[in-house]
């Protein structure tokens, strides 16, 4: 690492450890922020052109849908943020060569995984969307769209860990930079992929999975170079032993945190199911509604991603309670935001939903979904911070609990109310919004002042309980 390199890894470390809360927070997430931005606008105009396609291809898509932000969210949020937690404690701690000894495991778990995600995709995905609802021409989208996009899971895998890594040092800039930039890559290669340009033919759906693959493969070569190079803040090297205590720092919390994505997809999954038998424009409307949803995802992400970086790092330099004032402010951040798209998504439902669709029936479902549970987006999004929050001090108890409740009343009572009881589309969406009230109220307990003055005693190893 060149001495400019560690200056500024030394900078970053300050301003992450001392700096205001609130402004360290925001400086941290905007860059964030800004890649989420860019990524919503790129799976926009994905959602435009497989809707230009026809119904089938949307509702094939929305099938797969869920599966791609499973995997999306456990390489990013979930083992992302294990490795983010792990790296940032091992600084935060003065202990640079366990953070490059981290970097170099990262990459070990995202490429075991990444292959895991390939073969279960492909081999289980017939079975997996008929489960889902999907039949006949919606169904052979949706195994086209899936077959294209899991070929790479891979790369997204390693793309996701390189900026993890990056992130646990502080360094949100470079990976923003990187991951925006790739989100013009598909501005072009999805429409040109999808519908043919000149001699090269048209792909259809299964361009648009292409393009994204493209895209995760020249955001591996650029952050996978600097990290190469020690660049960004940490340097990855493959001379290390492999050592157990190391996965374990990272699956500590990334595996917990895969438990709660799992528990989040499958919500979806089940929601999605409970949709199905209303037919193919239901499920077309409630799944463009469901996507709006998913994308407070990334959006909280933004706040999440720095989240765990300042925790973390507070964590491993013994400032409990100013991780715990990082840990409320940047969720307080996140509900304000979220809860001002779902307010504006309730009020003007078909501004969101006319971008894909003009089917009427498509319309209507969709717009029922948003009017429900559009308001309830802010208690989504402070559940969802705090679940970062958690990551960072390594204290998953409680937000995994809460993403189970969220499971089991959209699952339980969904399944009561829809298959047993009669109910409509109106009767799913109350249960919709039931559900992110109990995440929020379980997500906040761990981080009430009575519960949160446990302490947070550092490991010999430089870990935490």
């Amino acid at each position: 690492m060149s001495a400019a390199a560690a200056d500024a890894a030394r900078a970053r470390a300050q301003r992450l450890l001392h700096g205001p809360v609130a402004r360290t927070l925001l400086v941290l997430a905007v860059p964030n922020l800004v890649v989420m931005l860019a990524q919503a606008a790129a799976n926009f105009l994905e959602s435009y052109y497989v809707g230009l396609i026809g119904v089938d291809a949307l509702a094939g898509a929305a099938l797969v849908f869920p599966v791609v932000m499973l995997m999306q969210m456990m390489s990013a949020g979930g083992i992302g943020g294990g490795i983010s937690s792990a790296v940032a404690r091992a600084l935060g701690a003065g202990d640079a060569a366990r953070a490059e000894a981290l970097a170099q495991h990262a990459v070990v778990i995202a490429l075991a995984l990444g292959l895991v995600f390939t073969v279960a995709a492909v081999g289980g995905g017939p079975w997996l969307y008929r489960a889902m609802g999907g039949r006949d021409t919606a169904l052979a989208a949706a195994l086209t769209y899936s077959n294209a996009i899991f070929s790479g899971a891979t790369l997204l895998w390693l793309l996701n860990a390189f900026a993890s890594v990056l992130r646990g040092s502080g360094n949100m800039r470079l990976p923003a930079v990187v991951l925006a930039g790739g989100v013009g890559v598909l501005v072009v290669a999805s429409p040109v992929l999808i519908f043919g340009v000149g001699p090269l033919p048209g792909f259809g759906i299964a361009g648009a999975g292409a393009a994204l693959v493209l895209y995760y493969a020249l955001g591996c070569v650029v952050l996978g170079r600097t990290l190469l190079r020690g660049d960004g803040g940490v340097r990855l090297r493959f001379d290390r032993p492999l050592q157990r205590g190391h996965f374990a720092d990272i699956l500590g919390v990334g595996g917990i945190a895969v438990v709660n994505n799992v528990n989040s997809n499958l919500s979806v999954v089940a929601a999605t199911a409970l949709v199905a038998p209303f037919g193919v424009p239901a499920l077309a409307g409630f799944g463009l509604g469901m996507r709006l949803e998913y994308l407070q995802v990334p959006l909280v992400f933004g706040f999440g991603t720095a989240m765990v970086a300042m925790i973390g790092m507070n964590v491993g330099a013994g400032q409990f309670a100013r991780a715990r004032r990082i840990a409320w402010t940047g969720a307080l951040m996140a509900a304000a935001v979220t809860e001002l798209v779902g307010l504006a998504a309730a009020v003007f439902p078909r501004a969101w939903l006319g971008l894909f669709t003009q089917d009427a029936d498509a319309l209507a479902a969709g717009a029922t979904y948003l009017r429900h549970v559009g308001p309830a987006y802010g208690l989504f999004g402070l559940g969802l911070a705090l679940y970062f929050a958690s990551q960072g001090a390594r204290r998953m108890g409680w937000s995994t609990l809460a993403g189970f409740a969220r499971l089991l009343v959209i699952a339980g009572l969904g399944h009561l109310l829809v298959t047993r009881g009669g109910g409509g589309l109106d009767s799913l969406s109350a249960v919709l919004v039931a559900a992110p009230a109990v995440f929020a109220a379980l997500a906040c307990v761990p981080w009430w002042p009575r519960v949160a003055d446990a302490p947070l005693r550092p490991l010999p190893t430089g870990r935490t309980a």
